[in-house]
């Protein structure tokens, strides 16, 4: 499992860098002009001479990614060129409001895909039809149309939850979790779906399977059959489907926070994306791409501790 983890850990790293530096190169040819737009369209040549070579631009790519990394790697990522906010500050102050909906929504497309996947494969009939008419219409729904309903409905017009803003964990637990409830459901839909699908797909195999027939004619509980054994052997394609629907989710979160007018980490890419903020967006990508790297790391590990011959390939 040691070597394991750190094939993991070692490949994860490598997806950061080589992420990282694709990105910081795709920021020198969007074309925009961050520092016309810094100094304004009435500033001289002069001027806007001058803070090309403050903010080190008129160095070649390879001296300015190469100071960029080598900050990078002492946890230093930079100010933002617009407002000269540290970019570590500011990502700690929204990181927690993105972490907050996703991992929500991840948490809940995991147990609620595993509850729908079991029982449509158990239940069969009607049941299963509809499990399987629902998946295909949360998958088919984007997330910002069920966030638009979702707040208009239950936050506007009925006043169950919150529809804008986001309180801290620290300040009010009941508030924080009001406040991620409607944005976290909005965002686990479409991977609730397609979880779904793939935990009732692969529990309908698992109980054709001999060694099933086996366990129930030596008399084990219907319970036991399903949770210990059917479902653990059915888990590692789900946890597949679930890794690569996280990576939906961090990407979905930007269009839910603009909905639910949340300050995280997706509404500050799209701002510093546009104006072309590069130290801004190099340290969103870094921090995103760490976290799916981590979090399918996670994902690795479970998978492997479910299946043995992982861990031996």
């Amino acid at each position: 499992m040691i070597v394991f983890l750190i094939r993991r850990i070692a490949a994860g790293l490598v997806l950061v860098l080589v992420i990282a530096t694709t990105t910081f190169a795709l920021m020198g040819l969007t074309g925009s002009d961050p520092v016309r737009q810094i100094v304004g369209q009435t500033a001289t040549q002069q001027q806007v001479a001058a803070k090309s070579a403050e903010l080190g631009l008129d160095d070649p790519f390879v001296v300015r990614y190469g100071h960029w990394l080598a900050d990078a790697v002492h946890g230093d990522l930079g100010s933002s060129w617009f407002s000269s906010e540290s970019v570590t500050g500011s990502l700690a102050d929204k990181l927690p409001v993105t972490l907050s909906i996703v991992l929500a929504a991840l948490l809940l497309s995991a147990v609620l895909s595993t509850v729908l996947g079991v029982a449509a494969a158990v239940r069969r009939g009607v049941l299963d039809q509809s499990v399987q008419l629902l998946a295909v219409l949360g998958f088919a729904v984007p997330s910002f149309l069920v966030a638009l309903v979702f707040a208009v409905v239950i936050g506007v017009d009925l006043g169950w939850l919150p529809a804008t803003g986001y309180v801290p964990l620290a300040d009010s637990a009941s508030g924080w979790l009001k406040s991620i409830t409607l944005p976290a459901l909005s965002l686990s839909v479409g991977a609730i779906a397609a979880t779904a699908q793939q935990v009732r797909g692969s529990m309908v195999d698992v109980l054709r399977a001999d060694y099933v027939r086996t366990l129930r004619s030596r008399g084990i509980s219907e319970r036991s059959l399903l949770f210990r054994h059917a479902l653990r052997n059915a888990a590692p394609a789900a946890l597949t489907v679930l890794a690569l629907q996280f990576i939906g989710l961090v990407g979905g979160a930007v269009v839910v926070e603009k909905v639910f007018g949340l300050n995280g980490i997706g509404s500050q890419a799209t701002t510093a994306g546009s104006q072309g903020d590069t130290p801004v967006v190099m340290g969103v990508v870094v921090v995103m791409v760490a976290i799916v790297v981590v979090v399918n790391m996670l994902m690795d590990v479970a998978y492997g501790w479910l299946n043995p011959k992982v861990r031996v390939a």
